[in-house]
C-alpha cells in the first residue's frame, strides 16, 4: 500500500469511536496527522477537531481510500449503506477493523467479498476511560502480525482478547451489555447507603469503589471469586448476613437469567442480518 496513505481512519467519530482515538494518541502510538476522521454530523466534527487534533471530513470515501487500516464505528442501522457507498474505493490489502454490533464475518464478505481483510471487535462502554475489555475475532485473510498490530492498538484503551466469533452472543452478555447490570447493582448499593443516612453523592463513591477495587483484586490476583468472597465473610458477621439475604431472593439466579437473557436475543439479532 502506498505509504503516503495514513496510518488510521475512522468512519463514524461517536463515543465509541472517539474513545479508540483517544487512547491510541494517549499511548502515542499514533499522532493526530496520522489518523482521518469522518461524520455525517457537523458537531461531530467539530468535536472530533477539538478534541482529538485530527483531520475531519463529511466524505467517507475520502477515508475509507486514504488509509492503511480503517475503522467502522458506526451504527448498525446506516452500516449497509457506508459499505455500499465506500467499497469501490477501498485500497488492494486494507484492513478494516470493525465495532459495529450484530454484523458477523459473513456479513461483511457478503457485502465487500471473500477476500475481505477485517477484525470484528466488541468492546464495551468502559473504554471511555481506558478500562475496556474489547473481544476480538477475523477473517482467513488477517495475518497473526495484523491482528497483533490491531493488539497494540486496543490495549490503548483496555483489555484485549481473541475469542472465536461463536462466542461472540456471549461476550455480548458478560461483557458488552453488563456495564448496565453493574451501574444497576451500584444504584442499588447506593440506594441502601442513602437509606442507612449516607448523602447519595458519597454513596455512589463508596459503592463504585467498592466494585472497581473488587474486580481489581479478582483480576490482579487470580483468585477465585468464591474465595475472596469468604475471605470478606466471618463467621456470624455482617457480611454473611447480607449474602444469605442476597441468595434467599434470587440475586445469582437473575444474573444469570438476565445475562443468558442477553445471550440469546443477542443471537436472534445476529441470525436476523446474516
Amino acid at each position: 500500500m502506498d505509504k503516503e496513505f495514513k496510518k488510521l481512519g475512522f468512519i463514524g467519530v461517536g463515543n465509541m469511536g472517539g474513545a479508540i482515538i483517544g487512547g491510541i494518541l494517549r499511548s502515542g502510538v499514533a499522532k493526530p496527522e496520522e489518523i482521518i476522521g469522518a461524520d455525517c454530523s457537523p458537531q461531530g466534527r467539530e468535536r472530533a477537531e477539538s478534541l482529538y487534533g485530527i483531520r475531519m471530513t463529511a466524505d467517507n470515501r475520502e477515508v475509507a481510500g486514504s488509509v492503511k487500516i480503517l475503522f467502522l464505528s458506526v451504527k448498525p442501522q446506516f452500516l449497509d449503506g457506508v459499505l455500499e457507498g465506500i467499497k469501490d474505493v477501498l485500497p488492494e490489502g486494507q484492513l478494516i477493523v470493525s465495532i459495529v454490533a450484530g454484523r458477523s464475518l459473513s456479513y461483511y464478505q457478503k457485502m465487500l467479498g471473500e477476500k475481505v481483510r477485517l477484525v470484528r471487535l466488541m468492546p464495551n462502554t468502559p473504554a471511555l476511560v481506558g478500562a475496556g475489555m474489547t473481544a476480538a475475532c477475523c477473517s482467513p485473510e488477517v495475518t497473526a502480525q495484523e491482528m497483533e498490530e490491531v493488539r497494540n492498538l486496543c490495549s490503548t484503551f483496555g483489555l484485549f482478547e481473541p475469542v472465536p466469533e461463536t462466542l461472540f452472543d456471549a461476550v455480548t452478555g458478560v461483557s458488552g451489555s453488563s456495564p448496565a447490570y453493574v451501574f444497576m447493582l451500584i444504584e442499588a448499593m447506593a440506594d441502601a447507603a442513602v437509606l442507612g443516612g449516607m448523602p447519595r453523592a458519597q454513596a455512589y463513591k463508596f459503592a463504585a469503589q467498592a466494585v472497581m477495587g473488587s474486580a481489581k483484586l479478582l483480576l490482579d490476583t487470580g483468585k477465585h471469586p468464591g474465595e475472596l468472597k469468604d475471605m470478606v465473610c466471618s463467621p456470624a458477621g455482617t457480611t454473611i448476613e447480607a449474602v444469605r439475604v442476597l441468595e434467599e431472593r434470587g440475586f445469582r439466579s437473575a444474573v444469570i437469567e438476565g445475562t443468558a437473557a442477553c445471550i440469546e436475543k443477542s443471537a436472534e439479532m445476529n441470525a436476523s442480518k446474516h
